[in-house]
């Protein structure tokens, strides 16, 4: 599956901002998915995942009640949509795919970018004060 991720620009603190994660080539309702980033200097980060049915979400503690992670699974198309952002939000965004679909889908495993094959080209977003 190829992954295409969008929507990252430069915006001032405290806005707001939506990305997309566009995928071909696979079955995109199968899969997992996930978003991470990765700041200058620093590891990449987790920062949500959505399992295939959409019916079950992870967050990162540090964007808890800020971002959203949705799927359209008709459009093949996952989103994250980001309000409130903070300086420390700068980073390149990547989606990535899950093409194993595990029964247990938990926490922990969502977390490990370990657990995804998949991975969109990275989005740059930038929060200026």
């Amino acid at each position: 599956v190829q992954l295409q991720a969008s929507g990252g620009g430069l915006v001032q603190a405290g806005g707001s901002l939506r990305l997309s994660c566009a995928a071909s080539g696979g079955i995109f309702s199968y899969y997992d998915m996930g978003w991470f980033r990765q700041a200058p200097g620093k590891e990449r980060e987790f920062v949500a995942a959505i399992r295939w049915s959409g019916g079950v979400t992870y967050y990162a503690d540090s964007v808890k009640g800020r971002f959203t992670i949705s799927r359209d699974n008709a459009k093949n198309i996952v989103y994250l949509q980001m309000n409130s952002l903070k300086l420390e939000d700068t980073a390149v965004y990547f989606c990535a795919a899950d093409l194993e679909r595990p029964t247990y889908y938990t926490g922990s495993y969502a977390r490990s970018s370990r657990n995804y094959d998949s991975w969109g080209q990275g989005t740059q977003v930038t929060v200026s004060s």
